[in-house]
């Protein structure tokens, strides 16, 4: 079932499943959703007190995880229109050429395109050049993080860079780093920091003190980098 608590001026949904347990749990899952799993007579009045006291750290947890949240405003498609690379502000050019491609140069992101195209082909065209930047600039990134991490015998099995909605990065069960393709538009310090992030979870998948811990040293400066994607891309 699904309800919700007033804690201020903040509503808190949640979903609750019961079960045999014996203990009442709350789990805030990246996509922002609460989870609440309670033994099976627990009333709801009493779930609901429970969340009441936990709701200081529910909203920090939404917080955090909202910082992983691509924020990009939807895009025209159209000259004159910013568009960011590595951190970058650029102007949109769009240009008329029987080739597509993309070209950088003096602070445009050219787009070449036939002169009959719409915005639907220049946003695949540049969408296309991103995923091309991103596959070689992220994997490299990649590659030299994960030259520390094998040093302390934490490695990952596949590495996959795709459009995700709601994440910027994520680290399955299986060991899977994933990394949004989106990251291309962030400084790389932003994009180290996503992996690095994603890579201390294969050791430990919470956010506990040894997680930040492990995160710290391979990156001192983690929250620098994190202030800055939360910034540069809301």
């Amino acid at each position: 079932m699904r309800a919700y608590i007033q804690y201020g001026s903040t509503r808190i949904d949640f979903q609750l499943m019961r079960s045999s347990r014996k203990t009442l749990g709350i789990t805030v899952k990246p996509d922002l959703n609460v989870l609440v799993k309670a033994p099976v007579n627990t009333p709801i009045e009493k779930v609901k007190e429970r969340l009441k006291k936990k709701a200081s750290w529910i909203i920090k947890q939404q917080n955090y995880f909202q910082a992983f949240h691509p924020k990009t405003p939807p895009r025209k498609y159209v000259s004159g229109e910013t568009h960011l690379y590595l951190g970058r502000q650029y102007r949109l050019k769009i240009r008329n050429s029987l080739k597509p491609e993309v070209k950088l140069k003096e602070g445009y992101i050219n787009v070449f395109v036939n002169s009959h195209s719409g915005k639907e082909q220049v946003k695949k065209v540049l969408n296309d050049w991103y995923k091309e930047r991103a596959e070689i600039i992220f994997r490299k990134i990649y590659d030299d993080v994960g030259k520390e991490f094998s040093k302390r015998k934490i490695l990952s099995d596949i590495f996959i860079i795709r459009d995700m909605k709601k994440r910027w990065g994520s680290c399955t069960p299986g060991k899977k780093i994933i990394v949004n393709t989106e990251l291309i538009k962030a400084p790389k310090g932003c994009i180290e920091y996503v992996i690095v992030h994603e890579m201390c979870h294969l050791k430990y998948p919470n956010h506990s003190k040894a997680f930040y811990s492990l995160q710290s040293s391979f990156m001192p400066n983690w929250e620098f980098w994190k202030n800055k994607l939360e910034k540069i891309m809301s």
